[in-house]
């Protein structure tokens, strides 16, 4: 059975739909959700699934060796980001190369970049005037948003689409392919 390591910092709804999709299937196990937030209620969706988590802080992901030992420790075959707005440090990267993936809610390399996620993404696209925009999944690299691209799917923007409609459009979108995506890498590696 193949071991991936979530990491989120927010409501927690990819971590959910990947858990469930993996559910009784015996290929994945979730081995710990990590959250950058006390608050977040993934750690609580974590709990409802009997998902480990552990809660760290700024300083001990960026100036200590603690979360990236502790990931070596772990030995995952992939590490998912599900909404994690934290770049991920450079010693992480390079413990784990092209085992870090990360997804996005639009069609990079338009739309990415620090900053950009959320609400501050669909702004951006509706208010360029794109026809379309989408999802990207891809690896991490030192960059945001910049490493290379495993799959992207596209939706259609409408004259009368909203941030908050678009939003809507784009979680369908990552709940459908997201864990598809995670079952194709665990299957090819």
């Amino acid at each position: 059975m193949k071991q991936i390591v979530i990491f989120a910092s927010g409501s927690g709804t990819n971590m959910q739909r990947i858990a469930e999709y993996f559910r009784g299937k015996g290929i994945v196990n979730i081995q710990k959700l990590y959250c950058n937030r006390q608050d977040a209620y993934v750690l609580e969706r974590a709990k409802q699934l009997g998902i480990p988590a552990v809660v760290f802080g700024k300083d001990e992901f960026y100036h200590t060796d603690s979360v990236v030992d502790a990931l070596k420790a772990l030995s995952p075959d992939l590490i998912v980001l599900a909404g994690f707005l934290w770049k991920v440090p450079e010693k992480i990267i390079q413990a784990f190369p092209r085992k870090i993936i990360n997804i996005h809610p639009a069609l990079l390399p338009k739309y990415g970049g620090k900053g950009m996620y959320g609400e501050h993404v669909h702004r951006a696209v509706i208010e360029s005037g794109d026809v379309e925009s989408g999802i990207t999944v891809h690896y991490v690299n030192e960059n945001y948003d910049e490493g290379d691209i495993i799959i992207q799917a596209k939706c259609a923007i409408q004259p009368d689409d909203t941030p908050a409609t678009l939003a809507q459009k784009i979680h369908n979108l990552e709940y459908g392919y997201f864990p598809v995506a995670v079952e194709q890498l665990i299957i090819d590696n």
